[in-house]
């Protein structure tokens, strides 16, 4: 039988993606090139949101492998 690790690791590398997540968004949000607009950004929405929503299905699709795997073994 193979030693599963506590599940007081899954918390901590749980609250550390997270963590780091937050840090970074709120980074990018105070950045100056933040602050000072793109212009271009606007005329691009389209495919912005096409990424970030391939993103965020892959992200899904992995913390439901995760959970699965965890729930399995």
């Amino acid at each position: 039988m193979v030693n599963a690790m506590p599940l007081y690791i899954y918390y901590i590398i749980f609250l550390t993606i997270m963590l780091i997540g937050t840090i970074a968004t709120i980074m990018i949000g105070l950045s100056k090139k933040n602050k000072e607009g793109n212009p271009g950004y606007d005329k691009r929405t389209g495919s912005i949101f096409k990424n970030l929503s391939i993103y965020y299905i892959i992200a899904i699709v992995l913390g439901y492998i995760a959970l699965i795997l965890y729930i399995v073994k």
